[in-house]
This record gives C-alpha cells, sequence and structure tokens, in this order.
C-alpha cells in the first residue's frame, strides 16, 4: 500500500518526503516500530513518543506523523522518511487503523453501547438475542474481544484504535456479520473511537464515575463524552428515564428512539417494560414483565434485578429495529446467563449463590436492594475490597453490607500489597456502627465454602467483588481464582445437602 491511501479524513500538513511512500503497517509504540511502518507520535501524560523518532527511523519506518514543531528532531531525519503533522496524533492514529485494515467495521452491522452502568450486561444481551437467530457475532468490551469461542483480554474497556480495528478485521475475517462493543467515555476522549460510525447506539444510563486527575474533571465533562455517541450513530436509542436524558441527547444527530420502565407520572417512552415480578423458583431466579410500545412482547428473563429489566428492555429494543424473531429474542433472554454479573451459580431448595461484579458502594447497595425483593430467608453477603486503594470504599461497603444484609463475611479481594486481614479490619469499623452481622474468614475460599455450607433453607448468597476475574493479585502476583469455580467445587462436594 501507499500511504496517501491511507489518508481518508485526516487533516495533515506534509512536512518533508512523498505520500506515494510504500507502507504496511502502523504502530505507536517504539519498541515494536518495523520497517515498513507509519510511527504515530503522541504526547501523553507520562511518555512522549516524540522522543523515540531517532529509534524508529533506524528501525526503517516509512513515514513519522507528529504533533508539534520538532525542528531540531527532525534535522536527523532522512529524507526519505515521509513527515506529516497533524493537530493530535490519536486521532491520525485511530484514522490510520481503520485505512490499514480495510475499514473492517464499515463490513459489518455495528452497535455501540454506552453508560455508567449496564454496559457488559447490556452488550451480552444483544450478542445472546443475535446468536439465537443464528447471526454471526464479535463483541468487545470489559469482558475482551469474543470472535466465535476465541476471548481476548482487553487492558480497557474499549481498546486502543489500532487493536479495535485489527479486532474488527478479525471479525470479518470469521465471518461475523455483526459487532457489538461498550463505548467507554475515555475511549472517546482518548479518539480510540474516531473515526467509527456506529448502525445502532445505545445509551443506558448516567451518574457520577470516572472522575478524578486522570480520568475526567467533572460530571459535566464526563457527560459530555457520554453523550458523543448519539452523534456517531445512525439510530441512537436512550433510557427516557434517566435523570440527565436532556442532557444526553441535546447533542443528538441521529434518528432518536427511547425506553423505560414505566412509571405512572413518568414522561412515556417509544418502549416500555411493564407489570414487572420477581420470580424465585427452584430452577429459575429472575423476572418477568411485559413489553408494549412500538414492540408487544412477554419476556421472562433469566436474571435478577430491576436493573437487568431495565438492560433487556434495551437490548430487546434495539434488536426489534433489525426485524428479528420475537420468540427467540425471548428465549435467549430466558436462558441468558453472563460471567460476574447477576450470574446465578447454583439453585435449589436449599440456597440461592450468585457472582457479581459489584465492587463499590453504588452498585453493592444496588445489588443488594434488588435482591431484597426475592424475600430470602437471609441475604448474605460475601465480600472484600481491594488493596491499595482509596479506603473509603471499604468504609462505604461495610456500612452498606451492615445495614442491607442479614450477614457479611468478610475476606480478601485482590489485596495487592496489603494484608488481606488489614483491610478487613477497615471494613469491620464501619460495619460494626450497624449492628450487622458478620464474620471474618481472610482466605476467600474459605468464605465461599463456609457461606454454602452454613446456609439456611432459602437463604440467598452473593459473592461481590470480583464477578468474572479469573484471579487473586496477591502482593503483584496473580493466582488463578474464579468464584464460580469455587462455588461449584463446593456445591459438588456437598451433593445433595447443597
Amino acid at each position: 500500500m501507499v500511504l496517501s491511501d491511507w489518508l481518508e479524513g485526516l487533516d495533515y500538513e506534509l512536512l518533508q518526503g512523498s505520500l506515494e511512500v510504500q507502507v504496511s503497517d502502523v504502530s505507536y509504540d517504539s519498541r515494536k516500530a518495523k520497517e515498513g511502518d507509519v510511527f504515530v507520535c503522541m504526547t501523553g501524560t507520562r511518555v512522549d513518543s516524540h522522543l523515540f523518532i531517532p529509534q524508529v527511523e533506524e528501525a526503517g519506518v516509512r513515514g513519522i506523523v507528529i504533533e508539534r514543531p520538532l525542528k531540531e528532531l527532525l534535522k536527523a531525519v532522512s529524507p526519505q522518511v515521509t513527515v506529516l503533522r497533524v493537530k493530535d496524533g490519536r486521532r491520525a492514529l485511530a484514522l490510520l487503523s481503520a485505512a490499514r485494515f480495510g475499514y473492517p467495521a464499515r463490513k459489518m452491522i455495528t452497535v455501540g453501547v454506552t453508560g455508567t452502568k449496564g454496559k457488559t450486561t447490556t452488550t451480552h444481551m444483544i450478542k445472546a438475542i443475535l446468536e439465537a437467530a443464528g447471526k454471526k457475532v464479535g463483541m468487545i468490551g470489559t469482558n475482551g474481544t469474543v470472535i466465535g469461542n476465541r476471548v481476548t483480554p482487553n487492558l480497557n474497556t474499549t481498546p486502543e484504535s489500532y487493536q479495535l480495528h485489527q479486532a474488527f478485521a478479525d471479525m470479518v475475517e470469521a465471518g461475523c456479520e455483526y459487532m457489538i462493543m461498550e463505548v467507554s467515555s475515555q475511549g472517546i476522549k482518548m479518539h480510540r473511537t474516531d473515526g467509527l460510525f456506529f448502525d445502532y447506539g445505545l445509551f443506558t444510563n448516567i451518574s457520577p464515575d470516572h472522575i478524578g486527575p486522570d480520568e475526567h474533571a467533572d460530571f459535566a465533562e464526563y457527560l459530555y463524552y457520554k453523550s458523543r455517541l448519539m452523534t456517531m450513530c445512525k439510530v441512537g436509542l436512550v433510557n427516557r428515564g434517566d435523570e440527565h436524558y436532556e442532557g444526553i441527547v441535546k447533542d443528538a444527530s441521529c434518528r432518536l428512539y427511547t425506553y423505560r420502565v414505566a412509571v405512572e407520572d413518568g414522561a412515556a417512552a417509544d418502549f416500555e417494560a411493564r407489570n414487572i415480578r420477581y420470580v424465585a423458583e427452584e430452577n429459575f431466579v429472575g423476572t418477568e414483565f411485559d413489553v408494549t410500545g412500538r414492540l408487544s412482547m412477554d419476556v421472562r428473563l433469566g436474571i435478577p434485578g430491576l436493573f437487568n429489566v431495565d438492560n433487556a428492555l434495551a437490548a430487546m429494543s434495539l434488536c426489534s429495529f433489525m426485524g428479528l424473531d420475537k420468540q427467540r429474542m425471548s428465549h435467549a433472554l430466558e436462558h441468558i446467563r453472563i460471567n460476574g454479573r447477576m450470574e446465578i451459580v447454583h439453585t435449589s431448595r436449599r440456597c440461592t449463590v450468585l457472582v457479581d461484579y459489584a465492587h463499590n458502594a453504588v452498585s453493592m447497595e444496588s445489588l443488594l436492594a434488588t435482591l431484597r425483593n426475592y424475600h430470602p430467608k437471609r441475604l448474605v453477603c460475601v465480600f472484600g475490597c481491594g488493596g491499595n486503594r482509596s479506603k473509603d470504599r471499604r468504609y462505604s461497603m461495610g456500612e452498606i453490607g451492615g445495614r442491607m444484609a442479614d450477614l457479611c463475611i468478610l475476606t480478601a479481594d485482590n489485596s495487592r500489597y496489603e494484608k488481606p486481614e488489614d483491610i478487613i479490619a477497615d471494613i469491620r469499623s464501619s460495619i460494626e456502627k450497624t449492628g450487622g452481622a458478620f464474620v471474618e474468614i481472610p482466605d476467600r475460599r474459605q468464605a465461599i465454602e463456609y457461606s454454602i455450607k452454613n446456609a439456611l433453607p432459602g437463604d440467598m448468597i452473593a459473592v461481590i467483588g470480583k464477578g468474572h476475574e479469573d484471579y487473586q493479585e496477591i502482593c503483584g502476583v496473580r493466582h488463578h481464582f474464579l468464584d464460580r469455580e469455587v462455588i461449584e467445587e463446593t456445591v459438588k462436594k456437598l451433593g445433595e445437602r447443597a
């Protein structure tokens, strides 16, 4: 390929060399730059890759993209190396990566999902519905990049743009017709999604989160970047029940539709969920509800909780635009299981055990309030907090556990370089103030086993904090550990007693 073929949509200034130079790949890590590459320089908070121009030229790159004047450095660059100057290197990386892989996203029907909560669950629901309809689907998000049975972990919810387009190309090669991805506010802010235009965009909800020195300056900035998805899609679907709805849709340029769980005094939506029933049976724990509006059907959802009714309604509403069979939609949602997201691992006459990723006060409170709707004999919560992180999370989760659970079992959760006992002591300091019952079992495996062995008939046990994570991080080393596996092993050992 010649460089000029990769410059669609890119605003640049040619500083030296030719646009007709032969190129073979795009790189942005100087350690991986190789002969024939176009190297994109970016000014980061910790590393400025402009400083590595001599090294990448020595590696044999054919083109260099820079963000700022570098007269002294460029004096040493060979005239045979093409140099382009752009306003933003991250945007250039996204557009060059799309071109390098032949614009693979344009070869699939694409769905982007954003929101503070529910992204992972909703994308999995959409995937399950599409696959029930016989479609081949690729997915990118918190749980990794999924192509068929192959799952590749992601460093970020929305990976760097080069990895995104590489994954899209792999999906096309594997025969995927649809691509679903979680679109994070950081992904948009850092230009990882530049150049993408989704067929469908879905906004689940928004609340204060990801605000800090390395993320967003304040909630206004967070909302701004989240809402950009509604300018990056043909058809947009937004939760009408969110209190920030007007801000979400303010700049929307798509064909806009709404969904919500119906309330008497709320604004009507195009898709609504009504008559919600909480169901707890020996072989099924979930909800039943009716969908009205632009879609009419009865739903039996195999994941507990009102917020999952929201997620399922969003998934069904979006899939209704694709003309999918309602019966297949219904079957997919009744039998859905999502790793680490309100995942029912075991249910019997004696007890129900589930795993969830809830790892902060807001998500823990929402989870426990939801489980109360199923009227368990006792609500038991197994949890800890991560080491080398803010202690505020420990105090707030301890307070919520003591107030909302009948029994808390305090244990380890990625203690990192702290002692689990010290973290548990911080949690204890707040749980004691509530008068709530608790026991301390630092070993997480033993804590889970204790919760099941000592369950009373009708108990509901929530093992929270790690969800889909398959490791425990101790002193900087990750050891294999998956909550679901421990639960399954314990149930198997107990046999009929579980």
